[in-house]
């Protein structure tokens, strides 16, 4: 029989947002417990756990610098840990003291607006991916850029739009589509994001085609899924392009459900994707997974993806658990290559007497492979476009002459079109540091030794 440690896997109660009020902690003590305890869970779960360099956990203060050490350097870009509160706010997609804009060069040197979540107080002011941005409190925005680009130093940009504080105003100075200037302040607060950043249904020859802009796979995430298939369903949609170029990833979850998505409800019994772990766990951890049960699937035969080297985990699960059932383009550019993910573990840990703990912090090594139902994965370098195209960030989701988008449907109408030449890869500018959405799953389950 199988010896069960009481070591578990994040439980549902870290994810609901409830904590108790906490006791009195010493955070010197907590550290070194929470070190110790990342050093036996790294030992028994760590995907590269043979790999490892021997340390000793005590020369290290804390978790975050004994997984430093711990970490599989050739290939574990990706294994973090986090605050427990850290950890809520990103999976439930919320941001505090922003303004919500992403920004970067277009080919002329020119500052643009890439995204705008839809609770910024600019969205309804009608800014959108494509304007241009002059001056950031009257001061010229694209020499910024243009030496932070060469210099790889964000300093002058960070230090112009200010710390992430709620209630901090600064002035915009924009040149719209038509040519015209305008100048909107906007004061940086705290919202939920917005995950679908568009959904269209585009009239073409070949019959309506549904557009899906998707940035990120988080709890907020279904619902959004779930409106926007009800419109592409309503609509009569027979293709489809998904959008994943700033999609980073997230929850497994959220992943298989766009893939059940785009197929037939009858699918539920194909296998969606498995998950490999190490020899240590694997006849107790290795699982398969099946399409779900999903509202408004549509059934269809072909797909289309726009990808970039910011499309990862998440999004390369969806890709590839697509790629045995029915014909997946790919435009763009290659994507990140992250075929690997992790489990979630809350610390400390819970036992059989204290079963919800409150929670410090949260452990996210990597800990599985994954693989589609052809057994296909490994794609470390990324998976490669069918038709190299630009981000062309002069244009605003959706529109069919952005040049990504427009590669997209020449691949459905059979026109393809030629490489872009030349090629050029943007660099996008979000506001402050933002966690990393790697891919992860969330499983009460407990691990054997």
């Amino acid at each position: 029989m199988k010896k069960i440690l009481l070591i578990t896997a994040l439980l549902i109660p870290l994810l609901s947002g409830c904590k108790k009020d906490p006791d009195p902690v010493d955070e010197t003590t907590l550290k070194e417990n929470a070190r110790d305890g990342l050093y036996d869970l790294m030992q028994v779960m760590y995907l590269w756990n043979d790999k490892m360099p021997t340390v000793k956990a005590s020369d290290y203060p804390g978790p975050a610098e004994l997984l430093e050490a711990l970490r599989y350097k050739p290939k574990d870009v990706y294994s973090r840990v986090m605050t427990y509160d850290d950890f809520l706010i990103f999976i439930q997609g919320t941001v505090e003291g922003r303004h919500g804009i992403t920004l970067s060069l277009d080919t002329a040197d020119v500052v643009r607006v890439v995204n705008l979540y839809k609770s910024s107080d600019l969205w309804p002011k009608g800014v959108r991916r494509g304007w241009i941005v002059k001056k950031v409190n009257n001061v010229d925005l694209a020499p910024i850029f243009i030496n932070a680009v060469a210099t790889h130093n964000w300093t002058a940009y960070d230090n112009l739009m200010g710390p992430a504080t709620v209630g901090l105003t600064n002035s915009f100075l924009f040149q719209k589509p038509d040519g015209t200037e305008v100048t909107y302040s906007s004061t940086k607060s705290s919202f939920t994001i917005n995950s679908v950043t568009a959904s269209d249904v585009l009239d073409l020859p070949s019959g309506k085609t549904g557009y899906l802009c998707l940035e990120t796979f988080i709890d907020p995430t279904p619902a959004e899924l779930n409106e926007a298939f009800a419109f592409f369903k309503a609509n009569n949609v027979t293709d489809l392009i998904i959008d994943l170029r700033y999609n980073l990833g997230g929850a497994m979850d959220v992943a298989q459900q766009l893939a059940s998505q785009v197929m037939k409800a009858a699918d539920t019994t194909k296998i969606c994707y498995k998950l490999n772990y190490n020899s240590t766990v694997s006849s107790s951890w290795d699982e398969t997974f099946k399409f779900t049960k999903t509202t408004n699937p549509l059934g269809l035969d072909r797909v289309v993806f726009i990808t970039s080297r910011s499309s990862a985990s998440a999004s390369e699960v969806v890709i590839s658990s697509l790629m045995p059932y029915i014909s997946v383009s790919l435009v763009g550019d290659t994507t990140y290559g992250k075929p690997v993910g992790m489990n979630l573990f809350g610390f400390p840990f819970p036992t059989t007497s204290v079963p919800e703990p409150d929670y410090k912090y949260v452990f996210a090594p990597i800990t599985f492979e994954y693989v589609n139902s052809s057994d296909w994965g490994g794609f470390y370098d990324g998976i490669a476009p069918d038709v190299l195209a630009n981000d062309d960030i002069t244009r605003d989701f959706g529109d069919p002459e952005e040049l990504s988008l427009k590669a997209a449907i020449a691949v459905l109408e059979g026109t393809k079109a030629a490489p872009a030449a030349p090629f050029r890869r943007n660099t996008i500018v979000t506001e402050g540091n933002k966690l990393p959405a790697g891919l992860f799953l969330r499983s009460p389950k407990p691990f054997t030794k």
